[in-house]
């Protein structure tokens, strides 16, 4: 049988109401609650049909969920809703001027006009939107729940997930994270039988969201969803054993779609007879004539409240809707990619040093940003009682427990997201990838949801991904890529890359201060073979700022990471060369003011990479450097990385698709240039 015919025969019954002894104002309370986001929406699909607004996502029919949800929970609770959720923001309390500009792309909008619909946030009012990505959103509402339960705070987070986004590998990480971390967290299922157009027999093919739970070891509750009195004091009872037992549960919420999934894409797809079923259980008109018929609600009372909310829609309305389309400001929305960090350099108190490989500076930087922020939290696979496959972390436990270092399942993306969630209720977070490699499966969250949250809405995204990178330890072609070009390319990350124990700790230290993202590239080759005198001291050393490792005359040879000791070990087989080299340490930002220093006084420019050379970060320098310094050069800038190839595992095909004898032909050639 078709799923939503399921649905629809499973609630085909008339809607009966329990008052579970709620007075008369409660009752009066969620009813004026309910019409508000009703009222509102179709004001909004008249000024579609006028042309006044460009696209709406419809919650009408599914409005009781988001309404008695929000009224259940506590004001500082946080709600992570969808695009059908209208009844989340208004039960917070959105100013609708700001509101209606959001949704207008206006200015005063809380995304300045940058995003649409409900993808925003604010942490004033506990509320977290959405990305179009809908699912990763889920491992947020782990996060912030984790920051609940590490601060003792009997609080729960509450985040929407429609039947479609279920299908989404973020649906079943978030879960198993909650459950795994007994984290207080509602998942909250809108289970209106399709998505989109797709019905859900074409999703899944249980019969209900409750069926899943146990497989998670989760409790799983399944309500009608469009009745409020069940929607609001079921969630009332749910919350309040949340807080005091923390652990999550899965609620599903059976309920309709009475318009498409946005008004362009219309309803055809729907047979008839299931909006003839739903039309009888909306969860509006059905509420006020029960109140009616109990005496709670009167015909006059439902005028006055029409009245006021519609005068409240049309005041907003004449706010928002004159005002001017956003203009551009190249500089503001520069400057808005990242949150203000007014860094000033920590010295070490003393003068004191050890020689240290390159995995104790970063253990070393690690631990002291552990004792100096209280509230850093480590996440990743095997990093506690074992102390992550190389040992970075080893003793942690111990010092900081496990609430602070704590071991997270095979799931890559919902751990950066619960990293994002615990930023968002003002934690730091430090995630470690195995192996950058394995970044991959947390790519979403951070090109779409780390990168771009700050310019988004302000708020901030205090997460340090840590990246053990690169080849030269015959590991293959998925332990060995030097993919930080791919991030290169996203506005709103910095990247971090360090070639030796010095720079590695006092960077490492500097990216844990800083409360906007960053992507910490660590060699693994060098871990234990590059070691050097390192204060034993916190410091920190300035993101942005690249060193120059050793002047020269003749050619500047730009690079980062194993590039650098690459360089400088040609220059000491060749002397006579004169080579200006500079490692760049961060990626973004990089260092212009330095390389073009470089490059007016040698006049000659090559780049040396890693990576593989197509699409790799030499050519955005190259292209710079010709675009810059074109009066200064006296030959044409090169660019020498890795083979176009993945990484070989045998030794002697690594050593060759590594770019070290074609960086001595190069420079040979740039000589006699």
């Amino acid at each position: 049988m078709h799923q939503s015919d399921v649905t629809a025969e499973s609630t085909i019954l008339s809607m009966t109401y329990n008052r579970y002894n709620y007075t008369d104002q409660q009752l009066l309370s969620l009813y004026y609650e309910l019409l508000k986001p009703r009222m509102i929406e179709e004001k909004m699909l008249i000024l579609l049909r006028q042309g006044r607004v460009s696209k709406w996502f419809s919650g009408i029919g599914q409005e009781a969920i988001s309404v008695g949800l929000t009224q259940a929970l506590h004001q500082d609770e946080f709600i992570l809703p969808l695009h059908r959720n209208l009844g989340v923001f208004t039960g917070r309390n959105l100013p609708l001027p700001k509101l209606f500009a959001q949704l207008q792309g206006k200015k005063s909008g809380y995304t300045k006009g940058r995003d649409r619909s409900f993808h925003f946030g604010t942490v004033k009012h506990h509320v977290v939107g959405m990305i179009s990505h809908l699912g990763p959103q889920m491992a947020l509402a782990d996060g912030i729940a984790l920051a609940n339960k590490l601060g003792n705070e009997a609080k729960i987070s509450a985040v929407f997930s429609g039947d479609g986004g279920s299908s989404e590998g973020d649906f079943h990480e978030a879960l198993n994270v909650a459950a795994v971390w007994e984290l207080p967290v509602l998942f909250v299922i809108e289970n209106n039988g399709y998505g989109l157009s797709t019905p859900s027999n074409e999703q899944f093919r249980f019969k209900h969201f409750v069926d899943k739970g146990p497989g998670y070891g989760m409790r799983t509750v399944q309500i009608d969803g469009n009745n409020i009195l069940e929607v609001y004091h079921a969630i009332n009872q749910l919350a309040e054993e949340m807080r005091q037992n923390p652990h999550p549960v899965l609620l599903e919420c059976l309920t309709f779609r009475m318009r498409g999934h946005e008004e362009a894409s219309g309803t055809k797809y729907v047979p008839q007879h299931l909006f003839d079923v739903w039309e009888k259980k909306d969860p509006l008109i059905n509420y006020q004539n029960w109140l009616k018929q109990e005496g709670v609600l009167s015909d006059a009372l439902e005028l006055e409240y029409r009245a006021s909310i519609k005068a409240d829609i049309e005041e907003a309305i004449s706010i928002a809707f004159p005002e001017a389309e956003p203009v551009l400001d190249v500089e503001e929305e520069l400057t808005d990619l990242f949150a203000p960090h007014p860094f000033s350099i920590t010295l070490p108190k003393s003068a004191a040093t050890t020689e240290k490989r390159l995995v104790d500076a970063i253990s070393d930087g690690l631990r002291q940003s552990m004792e100096r922020f209280p509230k850093l939290v480590l996440m990743g696979q095997d990093i506690a009682e074992y102390g992550g496959v190389f040992k970075v972390t080893e003793g942690f436990v111990e010092q900081f427990g496990k609430g602070r270092v704590r071991n997270t399942p095979l799931c890559e993306s919902a751990i950066i997201g619960a990293g994002l969630g615990l930023s968002i209720k003002g934690y730091k977070a430090m995630v470690e990838m195995q192996f950058a490699d394995f970044v991959t499966v947390g790519f979403n969250q951070i090109v779409n949801n780390l990168a771009k949250l700050y310019w988004r809405w302000e708020q901030n995204a205090d997460v340090v991904v840590r990246m053990p990178t690169g080849a030269g330890v015959g590991a293959g072609p998925f332990h060995s890529q030097s993919n930080e070009a791919w991030f290169f390319h996203v506005p709103g990350l910095k990247i971090v890359y360090p070639c030796n124990p010095s720079d590695a700790k006092g960077l490492l230290c500097a990216a844990l201060e800083d409360p906007n993202p960053v992507l910490f590239f660590e060699h693994k080759a060098m871990y234990r073979s590059q070691s050097g005198e390192v204060h034993d001291d916190y410091y920190t050393l300035p993101i942005g700022v690249a060193r120059r490792v050793q002047e020269g005359e003749s050619v500047s040879i730009i690079t980062y990471g194993m590039g650098v000791h690459w360089a400088t070990a040609l220059a000491a087989q060749h002397p006579e060369y004169s080579l200006d080299i500079i490692d760049l340490r961060t990626l973004l930002p990089w260092d212009k003011e330095m390389v073009a220093a470089s490059v007016t006084k040698t006049g000659k420019a090559l780049i040396l990479h890693e990576d593989t050379l197509t699409g790799g970060i030499g050519a955005e320098i190259a292209a710079w450097i010709g675009e810059h310094c074109f009066q200064q050069l006296d030959a044409p800038v090169m660019r020498v990385g890795s083979l176009d190839t993945p990484v070989p595992f045998a030794p002697s095909l690594e050593v060759d698709y590594l770019p070290t004898k074609r960086l001595a032909e190069a420079v040979a050639k740039l000589i006699q240039w």
